[in-house]
């Protein structure tokens, strides 16, 4: 019975991943591109097919051999596949997980290069191969830059195939991948015009074209990261479901892709990908670690199948398109491809040292720029392109033939010739070599890890009985190759001491980075927590890369600070007495600085432990002061808030070790089950039994933003003797502040328009070559206001603080109804007299066994002499 219709095109499908799932293997056997040799099975099945039908060899065949035979070359040639098929089915794919599979913060330094080969490179392309071929090959400029467009599209998966086989620079690699982000988009949108032109037969308004295409990728920017925005927004709704969070990351290529192409006219490959890079940012922090790395998986799978299909089913077309190709076809095509080899080599060789020279981006060294130009393949969306104009009812034959051919043949020669050199390029340039830092570090970590793991087998061998003379040679030959590696250790001599420490700083906030996904694995720990702390550790990451232990230094104290949105929570606080967004931003707060804690102290023992032996002594107190310096800055601000907030920090930090005892509880779980001492059914109902007391601990604790503040107005001298109703009004009216270091509070010759009450934290003012502090019970601006003078020096938090804002109005009112507010600060200055202090400046008002004022007294008397 012979298969027809839906089956047979089911049929030749799964036969055809058949034959992808055997050429992977057989790639790597013969260190060849998967790529170069799907293309080379994709020709053989379409040459065959079409031989099989145009030839007489299946009558030779018995009857149901040969029509079944006939049956398959019929359903391979009329496969139902198209320029339409390869652009809206795989292109998605393709260029989403390109996207989500790249590190946008290390592309981000890239960024000049990448555009300037994704945009700039494929101009220079198609004009360049357009003018070549104008005067040979008989057709008009505007079609002989037409076949320039739909072959500038370079295909990185060869490319990167090759280097990540050989272990090339993981630079080369991520500027390769980078520029297919964007080139496919450039190639297209040019084409796209192009075309236009070509079926309307009018001409092309150059200025029109440029606008048309910087409103194209601008507009398709931003629909990419809003949709990716609004997915991830989903996914926080949706809360801990793996299957739906995985299926909206399969939908939203193809949404933003549609309804930009196909809706709203601008790049939907664009659009793809800055989906795609959105999700490479955020999804860490918004998927559960065991979530993003399935999902990753998946995704993996998923380009696997779809970019073999897309080159094998491609391919296939090739024998079709090359029908009719003459010996000046061959000419042409040769021509094209020098064209496009000059122009490439013109950019990257002429273009990329102006960028150096501007400091727009890093310098790409020679090798790299050498590799870059010879490994400009074409593949898959060349051969879509070309198929488009061969497809399409309003172009002529003749046009559609030379388009097909040439473009045909250029991915042809690129694939067979570059494609199956570019690896003996790579290393003959020795691009795979580590560079000398990571060759140090080698020699280092390899000698200590195989003492370690010769000690560990010893005992191991020891205890599982094995006889001394099975063990010797074994632990003799690690001995050995730890020898010659201390032998071979250059690392003292060949990294100075700034060196080691900022690869110490990156590996300890890779570390730290580590830490933070582990931690998310407990379910209950914010997103939007998380997300705020692994996307500031990226930033240390990138701070110490670029500017050592400065830079790292620096991104820690930027992620101290107030967010955006804590700024505006506040601002609504203050402005319109609305506390609830701030409450929700402090209770993020407190629990970023609480993981943040946790974190602290498991990064100091991984540098004693592990990195210690490694980097030696020196090295390790330099970055030990580091993380020092940095477990400081979370205790003030913990401190800061745990004074005020006492139970909420007990009950929060009761809630993280309960989920820490979860996990653990989960995890010995799964070890008895992996041990099979419990059941199937027993393991699922003791699980069913922890997802119902983690769901408990889920639900958001109430944080109470004035909290404890009316108790600490009753213990300042200056509130004294007011009535409790008064402070109880103040405490509500009046608005919290939560000042980070080196936050301004009040400025040099400004008058007062607010007085703070420093429930927790310190701040400084500088007058006449003196530091003024200020600690918690001061009043800061009052005699100033008082007296109707503007500020003496400018008042700067230095430490985090907890302060009670009290606009300058209702303080004066509240020194008018209670006149024992004046008594107060008369007797506080007579207290002060007594420690021969003429004057004071802003009134002390601790307790009366915490003279915090005293600072701000001293230096009032100085500033009267």
């Amino acid at each position: 019975m012979e298969v027809t219709g839906l089956a047979a095109v089911l049929l030749a499908t799964a036969l055809l991943l058949v034959v992808v799932s055997a050429v992977q293997p057989v790639a790597r056997r013969l260190e060849v591109s998967e790529t170069v040799l799907l293309a080379l099975v994709g020709i053989v099945i379409g040459g065959g097919a079409d031989l099989v039908i145009r030839g007489t060899y299946t009558e030779k065949i018995p009857t149901v051999a040969g029509t079944a035979l006939n049956g398959v070359a019929e359903t391979l040639l009329d496969f139902p596949i198209s320029s339409e098929v390869f652009l809206l089915v795989f292109l998605p794919v393709l260029v989403f997980q390109g996207a989500l599979a790249i590190d946008v913060r290390r592309l981000a330094d890239e960024a000049a290069t990448v555009l300037l080969l994704a945009v700039v490179a494929v101009l220079v392309s198609t004009a360049t191969i357009g003018f070549a071929l104008f005067p040979f090959a008989g057709m008009p400029l505007v079609i002989c830059l037409l076949l320039g467009s739909i072959v500038a599209t370079t295909d990185p998966s060869a490319v990167a195939g090759i280097f990540r086989d050989i272990g090339a620079s993981s630079r080369l690699t991520r500027l390769v991948e980078g520029e297919a982000l964007l080139n496919d988009a450039a190639a297209i949108a040019i084409f796209a015009t192009l075309l236009e032109a070509v079926t309307a037969h009018r001409s092309i308004a150059i200025g029109s074209a440029a606008l048309s295409f910087v409103i194209s990728f601008a507009g398709a920017i931003a629909i990419g990261i809003l949709g990716a925005r609004l997915m991830l927004y989903m996914i926080t709704v949706l809360g801990n479901a793996p299957a739906a969070e995985t299926t909206l990351t399969v939908a939203l290529p193809y949404i933003v892709y549609i309804v930009c192409d196909e809706i709203i006219g601008v790049s939907g490959v664009v659009a793809t990908a800055a989906a795609g890079l959105t999700m490479s940012v955020y999804g860490p922090s918004t998927f559960r670690p065991q979530t993003w790395r399935f999902l990753n998986e998946l995704w993996q799978q998923l380009v696997f199948w779809a970019g073999s299909l897309v080159f094998v089913l491609a391919s296939m077309l090739i024998p079709r398109l090359l029908v009719g190709m003459t010996r000046w076809d061959i000419v042409l095509i040769l021509l094209s491809s020098v064209a496009g080899l000059v122009a490439r080599g013109a950019v990257v060789f002429g273009l990329l040292p102006i960028l150096s020279w501007t400091r727009l981006a890093p310098p790409v060294p020679n090798p790299f720029k050498v590799t870059m130009v010879w490994g400009g393949l074409r593949g898959a969306i060349t051969l879509a392109l070309a198929l488009a104009v061969t497809e399409n009812p309003h172009i002529s034959t003749p046009v559609a033939h030379f388009v097909g051919i040439i473009a045909t043949g250029f991915v042809l020669i690129t694939l067979l010739l570059n494609g199956t050199t570019l690896r003996s390029v790579v290393l003959f340039l020795k691009l795979d070599q580590l560079s000398a830092i990571d060759q140090a570090l080698r020699h280092q970590v390899l000698s200590i890890a195989l003492e370690k793991v010769a000690d560990r087998a010893k005992e191991t061998g020891e205890e599982l009985g094995f006889s001394s003379d099975a063990m010797r040679p074994v632990i003799d030959g690690l001995e050995v190759r730890a020898h010659e590696e201390r032998s071979a250790n250059t690392f003292d001599t060949d990294l100075a001491d700034r060196q080691r420490v900022t690869l110490a700083l990156i590996t300890i906030a890779s570390q730290e980075k580590s830490i933070l996904l582990d931690i998310f694995r407990i379910q209950g720990i914010s997103r939007r927590v998380m997300e705020t702390l692994l996307r500031t550790t990226e930033a240390m990451i990138d701070g110490a890369r670029l500017e050592g232990r400065f830079g790292y230094v620096r991104a820690l104290r930027r992620r101290l600070k107030p967010s955006v949105r804590f700024r505006v929570a506040q601002f609504v606080h203050s402005w319109m007495h609305y506390d609830k967004p701030l409450m929700g931003a402090m209770a993020e707060r407190f629990e970023m600085l609480m993981v943040g804690h946790l974190v602290s102290i498991s990064l100091a023992r991984f540098l004693r432990e592990s990195m210690e032996p490694t980097l030696g002594t020196r090295v390790s107190e330099i970055v030990a002061e580091t993380l020092a310096r940095q477990r400081k800055m979370l205790d003030e601000a913990l401190v800061a808030l745990r004074m005020h907030y006492p139970g909420y920090s007990e009950a929060l930090e009761t809630r993280i070790f309960r989920q820490i005892v979860l996990r653990l509880e989960g995890q010995q779980i799964d070890d008895m089950h992996a041990e099979s001492l419990i059941s199937d059914e027993l393991f699922r109902e003791l699980h069913r039994e922890v997802d119902r007391r983690r769901a408990r601990l889920e639900r958001r604790m109430t944080f109470n933003l004035r909290n404890n503040i009316e108790d600490r107005l009753q213990g300042a001298l200056v509130f004294r003797g007011l009535p409790a109703a008064a402070l109880h009004d103040l405490s509500m009216s009046a608005s919290l502040r939560f000042p980070s270091v080196g936050e301004s509070l009040l400025k040099r010759g400004h008058k007062v328009k607010t007085v703070y009450f420093v429930s927790a934290g310190r701040a400084e003012m500088h007058v006449k070559e003196r530091d003024i502090l200020f600690g918690a019970g001061d009043l800061i601006g009052a005699l100033e206001l008082l007296e109707g003078q503007p500020m003496p020096g400018t008042v700067r938090t230095v430490q985090f603080g907890h302060m009670l804002a009290i606009p300058a109005a209702r303080f004066l009112r509240l020194m008018d109804d209670y006149p024992v507010m004046r008594k107060n600060l008369e007797a506080a200055v007579r207290a002060r007299a007594d420690h021969e202090i003429n004057a004071v400046h802003l009134l002390g008002a601790g307790e009366e066994h915490e003279p915090q004022g005293q600072p701000a007294t001293r230096y009032l008397a100085a500033s009267k002499e």
